[in-house]
């Protein structure tokens, strides 16, 4: 009850919008329009309902009081730049794990270090896709870092360690425009590997994009062999010139280049400490849009509540689109065809043995002209019986 006392809400649009748009997806539920919609189950119509309110739940974002909150922090847009190239399979991390594992937990700890911050996250191989963005939902951000996967190593055809920087500059230069008084910091969580044929072009951000940040670096100076990450294949990736296992190395200069050309410190990646060395690096205070907040004063922060809602729509969703699919089956099966009697003719001996079985429904169908509507006279047991006689002979 504590909790449910502190319940906030920051919707995301203004109230009437989002009850208006409420009440017209409960009238195309409700609303009759034609014989099909009549005929809809009220199970059928009661999800329908429940995917719509529940829609509004989200959209409202509740939420209850949730871990403190550093004014500097609440302030901040952090850009996360991943490498996700084959090398980042690479086991040369800690003891001999995977440079991914030390990818993840330091994304985490940032998301730890820096609550009340809003994160986006990009990946870069042959392409650079944004896999999230700019949000303050730190269990998303976590959620996704999770998620990371690398390139399938079978399509793996080289990469440029400074792919993403135009995309980069793209969502700092938005980020500037929308909300010019939050800070942006930068990281850049790789190993320098530079397996394009090519030398990489310099990220070309200008320098008051950018506030603050570090890059990251991952790997050792004597390598790692990578696993291979297709489907159905195990083992490590093989140097085609070789034939040997193929071993990925860490370019610490290559990375300090990039820190430099990005205006932000390099730190070599090696184990998990929280990441307490990278926020070392990083002087929140000193950032030119957050020096009115040098008392670092602590609010209170917000733990978000509408996944649990958006959680519940996508299984309603499942089970509309379950519903869908059976009614489609059912209308195009073939109707089962009936036997029809017309035009059937029945014998006399075949009527009175119907008779016999069924009275009740011969006597109610007296008027059949194939049937006498006068009884049968009352058999003599005296009587000789008829012999019914064939082709071959007679039977008594």
């Amino acid at each position: 009850m504590n909790a449910l006392s502190g319940l906030s809400f920051l919707p995301v649009a203004p109230w009437p919008v989002l009850f208006l748009l409420t009440a017209i997806g409960l009238a195309l539920v409700w609303w009759p329009a034609g014989p099909r919609e009549r005929s809809e189950s009220t199970v059928a119509r009661g999800r329908r309902t429940a995917i719509v309110v529940l829609l509004l739940v989200a959209a409202l974002r509740p939420a209850i009081p949730g871990n403190d909150v550093r004014v500097d922090a609440s302030a901040v847009d952090v850009y996360l730049v991943v490498d996700t190239t084959s090398s980042v399979m690479a086991r040369d991390y800690g003891d001999a794990r995977p440079r991914l594992e030390g990818v993840r937990t330091d994304i985490k700890a940032l998301v730890n270090q820096l609550t009340g911050a809003r994160f986006a996250l990009m990946t870069f191989d042959i392409d650079t896709t944004l896999r999230l963005p700019l949000t303050s939902d730190g269990a998303a951000v976590s959620a996704a870092a999770d998620t990371l996967r690398p390139e399938t190593s079978v399509w793996s055809r080289g990469s440029s360690i400074t792919i993403a920087s135009p995309q980069l500059r793209t969502a700092l230069e938005r980020g500037r425009d929308t909300h010019p008084e939050r800070a942006r910091l930068v990281f850049y969580l790789g190993d320098g590997e530079q397996t394009a044929a090519q030398d990489p072009r310099p990220f070309d951000v200008d320098g008051q994009l950018i506030n603050g940040g570090a890059v990251l670096g991952y790997g050792t100076a004597a390598g790692g062999r990578m696993a291979i990450t297709a489907a159905f294949e195990t083992g490590d990736i093989v140097d085609p010139s070789t034939g040997k296992p193929a071993v990925s190395v860490i370019d610490e200069k290559q990375l300090t280049a990039i820190a430099k050309q990005l205006g932000v410190p390099y730190v070599h990646r090696t184990t998990d400490d929280g990441g307490l060395g990278i926020i070392g690096s990083i002087q929140l205070k000193e950032l030119a849009p957050l020096r009115a907040t040098e008392s670092a004063e602590i609010v209170g922060g917000r733990s978000e509540l509408g996944w649990v809602a958006l959680l519940l729509v996508a299984l309603l969703a499942a089970w509309e689109l379950g519903a869908l699919v059976a009614a489609a089956s059912r209308a195009r099966r073939p109707a089962r065809p009936v036997a029809s009697t017309a035009g059937l003719q029945i014998s006399p001996r075949a009527g009175m043995r119907l008779a016999a079985l069924r009275p009740s429904r011969i006597r109610s169908r007296g008027h059949d002209r194939r049937f006498p509507t006068d009884p049968a006279p009352p058999l003599d047991p005296t009587a000789p019986r008829a012999v019914e006689t064939s082709g071959t002979g007679g039977r008594p």
